[in-house]
């Protein structure tokens, strides 16, 4: 039993480090291409529901993008909201040079719920030919546009940068790092030609690859709907991008409390479980981790185990810390042991969500 245990913590450290290794040489298996002449329009879709206080900010950063205005239709999609989310979207883009409109969503399309219904509204309003999409609570850098646009080459469905979060509290930087170090992983394996997921809150589809699909409406209902489209573009015939730099990073704002973090992450369990099965026993090889290690302790002793604990903790920082680097963010490694904690906490709450059961409840509305 010893020695199996060593083997597969062995072969766990051999393959963080060797994400590692692709993450840092690979740097995105397909450079850029050069910017049309003449730039498209292009529309910008946001799905907002009570989202009076962050949408302000997600708007601003709209306004500043390096893109001309006029070639720039910004829709946002009032979802049933209880508070002034319209009202401080039309204020926040008063004066706005390009097309804006606030859509408010009564009825729902088909079999689309929820975000998915949202934007299945506010594709059909679009009138350009690329759909940026993002969330309220997510701040654009000004190349946003222009950064993914350029990887957007015939035959390309779907482009998705990525997200960095940050804040003042520990919490806020330990979902930073989880975050970083999740979007690397998904960098290494989409680098090798293996489509894992789109994100939702930075992420541009063309509208041929969206109407292929027959649009959220035609798609079995998900609560991971950005999971749902990518997968039914991809089975159009259409190929993806992912980009990870600072020219398509979006600054997201951190979940306030654990409970709030919970939700999000039982959410997104739905679309893991939608994986193909390699990658869905790749995630069960690296979640697998812990129980190996406690049974190490167990057989060898706490002192083999720690010796294994901190080449995890330095094979997974050196991952860590090149995610921040090609981000543009600094890493506190002494951060690190205290995110151990933090995923163990998240792996046992996951675990109890998925054998207890229990709907998803997300923006106040529960889904089965």
């Amino acid at each position: 039993m010893s020695a199996g245990l060593w083997l597969f913590l062995g072969l766990w450290l051999l393959g963080m480090a060797y994400a590692t290794w692709c993450f840092v040489t690979r740097r995105g298996a397909i450079p850029p291409g050069p910017l049309p002449a003449s730039l498209p329009r292009v529309s910008v879709l946001i799905a907002a529901r009570d989202e009076e206080m962050a949408l302000p900010r997600c708007l601003a950063s709209l306004r500043a993008l390096h893109y001309p205005p006029e070639l720039l239709e910004i829709l946002v999609g009032d979802d049933a909201s209880t508070d002034r989310t319209a009202a401080v979207a039309a204020a926040a883009m008063q004066g706005f040079a390009g097309q804006f409109r606030v859509v408010p969503i009564t009825e729902n399309l088909g079999a689309a719920r929820g975000k998915a219904n949202v934007l299945a509204h506010l594709a059909r309003q679009a009138t350009t030919d690329f759909f940026f999409i993002t969330d309220a609570d997510i701040s654009l850098p000004p190349t946003w546009i222009t950064g993914l646009l350029a990887h957007a080459a015939p035959g390309v469905g779907t482009v998705t940068g990525i997200t960095a979060v940050q804040g003042p509290a520990v919490f806020h930087q330990l979902q930073g790092i989880d975050w970083l170090l999740s979007l690397a992983m998904v960098q290494v394996v989409s680098d090798l030609g293996r489509p894992v997921t789109a994100m939702g809150n930075n992420m541009l589809v063309t509208r041929a690859a969206y109407e292929a699909t027959g649009g959220y409406e035609a798609l079995p209902f998900s609560v991971t709907e950005d999971f749902a489209l990518f997968q039914a573009v991809l089975a159009r015939g259409y190929s993806f991008r992912q980009v990870f730099n600072t020219a398509v990073q979006a600054d997201s704002l951190p979940i306030p409390t654990w409970a709030a973090l919970m939700k999000q992450r039982r959410r997104w369990l739905r679309g893991v479980e939608s994986l193909p099965l390699r990658l869905r026993l790749e995630l069960l090889f690296f979640s697998s981790f812990w129980p190996a290690l406690l049974a190490l302790a167990w057989v060898a002793g706490p002192g083999a185990a720690l010796a294994v604990w901190a080449g995890k903790v330095l094979v997974q920082g050196a991952l860590a810390e090149a995610a921040h680097r090609r981000a543009g963010l600094r890493l506190r490694w002494l951060l690190l042991p205290l995110f151990e904690l933090y995923t163990i906490g998240m792996t046992v709450a996951l675990v109890g969500f998925r054998l207890f059961g229990g709907g998803v409840v997300w923006k106040g509305r529960r889904y089965a």
